[in-house]
C-alpha cells in the first residue's frame, strides 16, 4: 500500500477550524441529517453497473467514461463545486494519489454540476491531472442517485460566499447538488467499493481507492 496521508483527517482538521455560529451549524447538519433519513440520494449500490456517460472537461473536449473503462478500473468522485473547502482538499488528496492509481492503470474522474470554466479554474488552480467534467443539466448527478435539492429552510444559514457560489451555478434557483460520492469501477462499470454520504466533512480516502484498484486488478493489497 502505498504511504498516503490521510484525506479524512485533514478534512476533520478544517472542520475543526471552522468558526460558525452554532445555530447556523446546528440547521445545516439537521436539514442533510432528514435528506440522509429518507434516502434521498443513496448512491449506486455495490454491485450495480454504473451507467455510460458523456460530459465535458475543462476546456469543452467530451469525455466518455467507457473510453476511460476500455483501458482500466476509474475511480470516479461527485463534487459540489471550486466553492467548497472540503471538495477542494478531497481533489487535492486524489491528486496526490494520481501517481500510484496510474500506475496500476486507473483513471480518476471528478463531476460536478459546474461550468467548464469553474472546471478549469479547478483544474489550474490545485494542478489536477486528471479529468475534471461538468454535468450542466445534472443528468450525470441523477443517473447515479447522488442529485438533491438543498433544503430551503437551511438556506438563510448558508455563508454569503457559499450562497452566491450556489446562486452563479444554477441561476434558476434550484439550488440542486451531488452528495459527496466515490464509486470505484472495474474494467466492466461494475461498482466495486463505494463511499456516499451527507455527512460532506467525510470523503472516501484514496489510499482505500488504491487498494481496491489493486484487488480489481487481482494484486494484493
Amino acid at each position: 500500500m502505498a504511504d498516503l496521508p490521510s484525506l479524512n483527517e485533514r478534512l476533520l482538521a478544517v472542520a475543526a477550524s471552522v468558526n460558525r455560529p452554532e445555530e447556523a451549524k446546528n440547521a445545516i447538519n439537521d436539514a442533510l441529517d432528514e435528506l440522509a433519513r429518507e434516502g434521498v440520494a443513496p448512491g449506486l449500490a455495490l454491485g450495480a453497473t454504473a451507467p455510460d456517460f458523456t460530459l465535458p472537461n475543462a476546456v469543452g473536449d467530451p469525455v466518455r467514461l467507457a473510453d476511460r473503462l476500455a483501458t482500466g478500473p476509474v475511480v470516479l468522485t461527485f463534487y459540489r463545486g471550486t466553492w467548497c473547502p472540503y471538495c477542494n482538499i478531497e481533489l487535492n488528496a486524489y491528486q496526490e494519489a494520481l501517481p500510484a492509481l496510474r500506475a496500476e492503470g486507473a483513471h480518476v474522474i471528478a463531476v460536478s454540476p459546474q461550468a467548464p470554466d469553474d472546471s478549469l479554474e479547478m483544474r489550474d488552480k490545485h494542478d489536477l491531472e486528471f479529468d475534471v467534467l461538468s454535468d450542466l443539466g445534472q443528468e450525470v448527478l441523477t443517473a447515479y442517485r447522488v442529485r438533491f435539492v438543498f433544503p430551503a429552510a437551511a438556506v438563510p444559514h448558508l455563508l454569503d460566499a457559499t450562497a452566491k457560489a450556489l446562486a452563479k451555478q444554477q441561476p434558476d434557483g434550484d439550488w440542486s447538488l451531488p452528495v459527496p460520492a466515490t464509486f470505484v469501477l472495474d474494467r466492466e462499470g461494475v461498482v466495486r467499493a463505494r463511499h456516499v454520504s451527507m455527512a460532506y466533512r467525510t470523503r472516501m480516502e484514496p489510499a482505500e481507492a488504491l487498494r481496491v484498484v489493486r484487488e480489481i486488478n487481482g494484486g494484493t493489497a
